[in-house]
């Protein structure tokens, strides 16, 4: 009886230890799964965000930090931004869409697909809102096919980078070339160029 009890406690003891040990190399790998950036003379977390497609209001949030100042040598925690495939085709879209228009104008039309994503009324993702039926004119004559210029791009990394920070735009739209009553009943957020933006 003595030696079943002591085997089952040595089984017990060796459950014990294996699943220690693989507690610890899962919490490894997910250290090693997290993207460290050591800060810069002059960057500030607003030019961070814009390098990596990441959220400002996020990077301050992961890092636990309160106020906006950074050091040289300091390590923030990078958070995850969207695909390479998300920011080629949301930056296809702006580059089709705004063509013409305004540095200012090309990111507030990210910010509205990107907004569309985090609000109830529209899909979760930005392939979804951005090819919901009848949303977007460059899907319907398939210009969204074109591939982006480098003004475009760079207008999607600071869009990731200013998400959340009260641009609460989800419409946008030329009135000069659009009739839709409508969108005209919509609360106006601002007008870029030719675009009349609105939530």
């Amino acid at each position: 009886m003595k030696m079943l009890a002591a085997f089952i406690a040595g089984i017990i003891m060796l459950s014990f230890q294996f699943g220690q040990s693989n507690n610890h190399r899962t919490y490894a790998e997910t250290l090693d799964n997290v993207d460290i950036y050591t800060v810069k003379k002059d960057d500030s977390l607003l030019k961070i965000g814009m390098k990596y497609g990441v959220s400002e209001l996020e990077l301050k949030k992961i890092n636990h930090k309160k106020t906006d100042k950074i050091y040289p040598g300091e390590k923030l925690i990078l958070p995850k931004s969207i695909t390479n495939e998300e920011k080629d085709l949301l930056a296809r879209l702006v580059h089709a869409e705004a063509k013409g228009e305004p540095y200012e104008g090309k990111v507030a039309v990210a910010l509205v697909v990107l907004n569309r994503v985090e609000d109830d009324r529209f899909p979760d993702t930005i392939k979804d809102v951005i090819y919901e039926e009848r949303q977007f004119e460059p899907v319907d004559n398939g210009s969204i096919n074109e591939p982006a210029d480098q003004e475009a791009q760079k207008a999607v990394m600071e869009a990731l980078a200013l998400q959340g920070q009260g641009n609460d735009s989800v419409y946008f739209y030329n009135p000069d070339k659009v009739s839709n009553t409508w969108l005209s009943t919509r609360t106006a957020t601002m007008v870029i160029g030719n675009h009349q933006f609105a939530k």
